[in-house]
């Protein structure tokens, strides 16, 4: 068994604890969902249901790997989006590196005794409690660690020792080696977390009289058979609350339309759905994300690649997020075959340009 697969056992038995821990929720408002009478408090379950539909679609994997491009026409345009750009592009090669390059790290520091320090990538940790001098000392897989050369060790933020192991964090600007180092010549405290986004709001601009609340049917068999059929072209839904989650706050279902024609899709969609409805121009669906999914686990035995962390298209349907170490030539090789015009890569070096 390899780490990661460890890493998803904790975390999977982990997940069972908890949902085990957990009282059974009341059963969702099913009156008004499906035929417009709201209870007073039964609506907040199936509010929590759909909140979960709207962040799924955002969540990270543990990479632990066939690539396949999707493929087919992308969606006309005859909906009115209010911000999505068709196969908007991450300027990918804007983030290679080569040796030479002056780079920048930002984020933990791992030194331990007779060994290069090196900065580790931030890899999914699962929290285990150890008592007190029973810690085991801190490590990092070799495929996501930088050789860092001219550090100083004194200088690191939240500097700690655990079993003789000195740990901190740092940022670190460098030249780039080619056995994946920096020769580190500026040091400075680690840079400040990002600042969260907000939700996104509805990608459609609302109807005449704008979004009212009214029942919805994407839970029912002939909605769910729909978007199974045709999860080759739309991605969703996603749950959106332009208002808000007040008791008669309106629900706005989206489907994206990554390929095929969106006006003739949601006609036929029509036909089964009744509800707020959002149809609009995405770059993935469902079945893209499920294939690319497939090629990254298919890349995984590539232990030189440092590819650690893959998500889904997230709520708008946009480029799949790649967390990685460096995007180097071999790297951009290797995804290549994927789409890199489909993929938000994420890299721990940046190149100072």
């Amino acid at each position: 068994m390899n780490p990661t697969d460890e890493v998803d056992d904790l975390l999977t038995r982990a997940g069972a604890r908890w949902r085990a821990d957990q009282p059974s929720p009341p059963e969702p408002d099913l009156d008004h969902i499906l035929g417009g009478h709201r209870g007073p408090r039964r609506w907040v379950p199936a509010l929590a249901a759909a909140s979960v539909a709207a962040i799924a679609a955002a969540a990270l994997t543990v990479l632990p790997g066939g690539s396949h491009r999707p493929t087919g026409t992308p969606a006309s345009t005859s909906d009115t989006p209010q911000s999505f750009a068709q196969g908007n592009q991450q300027p990918n090669d804007a983030l290679l590196v080569k040796p030479g390059d002056k780079v920048q790290v930002s984020g933990q520091v791992i030194a331990v005794p007779g060994k290069a320090a090196v900065f580790c990538a931030p890899l999914p940790t699962t929290l285990i409690g150890y008592l007190p001098g029973k810690e085991p000392a801190p490590s990092c897989p070799a495929e996501f660690a930088v050789t860092l050369r001219g550090v100083d060790l004194a200088r690191l933020t939240g500097a700690n020792v655990t079993k003789g192991v000195r740990t901190g964090t740092a940022s670190l600007t460098g030249i780039w080696g080619a056995d994946r180092s920096i020769d580190v010549q500026e040091q400075a405290a680690p840079a400040a977390a990002p600042v969260q986004t907000p939700l996104p709001e509805v990608p459609c601009s609302p109807p005449a009289g704008g979004w009212v609340s009214k029942p919805s049917n994407i839970g029912s068999a002939p909605v769910q058979a729909f978007l199974d059929a045709h999860a080759d072209q739309l991605m969703g839904p996603v749950v959106y609350y332009p208002k808000g989650h007040g008791r008669n706050a309106p629900v706005v279902i989206m489907v994206g339309v990554a390929h095929g024609n969106l006006a003739a899709l949601r006609t036929t969609f029509e036909q089964v759905y009744v509800g707020n409805l959002c149809m609009t121009p995405v770059l993935l669906s469902r079945g893209d994300t499920e294939r690319m999914t497939n090629a990254f686990e298919g890349l995984s035995d590539q232990k030189d690649l440092g590819l650690f962390m893959t998500g889904g298209s997230g709520m708008d349907g946009g480029a799949m997020r790649i967390g990685l170490l460096a995007y180097t030539e071999a790297v951009k090789t290797a995804l290549t075959p994927i789409g890199l015009d489909l993929l938000q890569l994420v890299p721990e070096v940046k190149p100072v340009r």
